[in-house]
């Protein structure tokens, strides 16, 4: 069993008393799996930090994960847990995958908790709730608790409560209020069981707890040396604010899930060694795409662009992800050996994948700094996101991980603009808006979609194959 007591937290640069949760007292229970939704900045990630760390305390087996295509927040449960957190996903894959996903993950006799996304309802259109929190909730059986801060609101948070509960089939099953006095709960809870769900706490600020944000959001794990000890303020203020014999209650709806997915086969006679970027530039990376890869085969091996001289020797394929190339240009354009061992590798055929920040660290210059120089050209950082969100590529040639017209299901989320992003994908988001995107070729796949693997195992197929063969002929 888990329990928090009183715990709060307030955002960097917030106005004063502008707590984004505020005394929030939770239990959940052995077994059970419970999503924590709200709009963006409401709090969802501090609530499930601080349940991840209290269940950790009560040594219960735990599992976490995100909803939708995030790659910061699960650093965050990682970094609690010490074990990978998963990215459920809608958009990528199938509700029956998706449940997959969950009872491999969950420990026996454990517990899941699972992060939403946006507001509950937020999914990939605007215009429909396709791969939302309330999406996946609904589609796994999962009692959901909304994140509600109802500032400037009285009786008109119960009109919006309505709202949330009525608009379409749902498992919310409570309101965690934030931003609000000891003195106010009793006014706001009566306000809150008027909209016929249950007033399950509130919460209060712990101000040493806060974790500062940037421009992809908050900051990464790794970058905040005394996380530990924020993690713990935000457990021991966790506290008497929520009804626990409701909670426990309402944990028991929670449906019991099965997985009836097929398991994903070898595609190599013997291991082949993928080398994979990964270091304070280089982070952003689902874990299940790790998993799809080993399970295809391949042995990965780590290494860092900003401190190690060259690749890994007798390296079958690379992949250089996501992360904050743009934070750690110096570093990366002084070291020249990296830069060099990589180019000549990718110009003899060294099949690799190279997303978003790999992207940027592959063109001639990263905003005027020399960089790898295989793609042509300068990026640039700009004050606002470029085209982001959900898309679906569409292969404009046979290339290393499609033949003509082979689509897979992605995500972009960046300020970068490249003068040279490539034209052999086009990607189309849901609203129908496309535009060319990518460098691929019968070796390498460059550009700013983030691929998920599991959205089309026939490219990660490929790829690995692809490898095979690299390692064959390097033979």
């Amino acid at each position: 069993m888990i329990e928090l007591k009183q715990v709060t937290f307030q955002y960097d640069n917030a106005p004063e008393n502008a707590h984004s949760i505020r005394n929030i007292n939770l239990t959940i229970q052995n077994g059970e799996c419970v999503v924590l939704c709200g709009r963006s900045g409401c709090g969802k990630t501090t609530v499930t930090l601080a349940v991840l760390r209290a269940m950790q305390r009560r040594k219960i087996p735990l599992a976490a994960f995100k909803c939708g295509p995030d790659y910061i927040d699960p650093m965050f449960h990682k970094a609690v847990l010490g074990i990978p957190s998963r990215n459920l996903d809608l958009f990528f894959i199938s509700e029956r995958e998706v449940r997959g996903q969950i009872v491999r993950s969950i420990p026996q006799n454990g517990l899941g908790v699972i992060e939403g996304v946006m507001g509950f309802y937020d999914g990939v259109s605007g215009t429909t709730d396709t791969a939302s929190a309330a999406h996946l909730a609904r589609e796994t059986g999962t009692p959901a608790i909304l994140v509600v801060r109802p500032k400037g609101q009285s009786l008109s948070l119960a009109a919006m409560l309505s709202g949330f509960r009525n608009f379409t089939e749902n498992t919310l099953c409570g309101v965690v209020l934030n931003g609000i006095s000891d003195a106010m709960y009793p006014f706001y809870r009566d306000i809150v069981q008027k909209s016929g769900l249950k007033a399950l706490g509130y919460l209060p600020s712990v101000p040493e707890a806060e974790i500062p944000d940037r421009h992809l959001g908050l900051v990464t794990a790794d970058e905040l040396k005394d996380l530990n000890y924020r993690l713990d303020l935000l457990a021991d203020v966790a506290d008497n604010r929520i009804d626990i014999e409701e909670i426990l209650k309402i944990s028991r709806t929670a449906l019991q899930l099965s997985d009836d997915t097929e398991k994903i086969s070898p595609v190599t006679k013997k291991p082949v060694r993928i080398a994979v970027a990964r270091d304070k530039a280089f982070c952003f990376y689902y874990e299940d795409n790790f998993e799809v890869l080993r399970d295809l085969g391949a042995e990965l091996v780590e290494f860092s662009p900003i401190s190690d001289s060259c690749i890994p020797e007798n390296t079958d394929g690379l992949y250089l992800g996501g992360g904050y190339p743009e934070l750690h240009i110096t570093e990366l354009s002084n070291n020249v050996k990296m830069r060099n061992s990589i180019k000549n590798a990718i110009e003899k055929g060294l099949p690799t994948i190279a997303e978003c920040g790999g992207f940027l660290y592959l063109h001639e210059h990263l905003e005027g700094a020399e960089m790898v120089g295989v793609v042509r050209g300068n990026a640039v950082l700009t004050k606002k996101l470029q085209p982001f969100g959900y898309v679906t590529l569409t292969a404009r040639d046979d290339n290393m991980l499609s033949a003509c017209g082979g689509q897979i299901r992605a995500h972009e989320f960046h300020y970068a603009k490249s003068e040279n992003a490539g034209h052999d994908f086009v990607a189309e988001k849901p609203n129908g808006r496309k535009w060319p995107c990518v460098h691929a070729t019968k070796s390498l796949y460059a550009g700013f979609p983030h691929l998920f693997f599991r959205a089309n195992i026939d490219f990660s197929e490929k790829f690995v194959r692809t490898c095979m063969e690299w390692s064959e002929r390097r033979k």
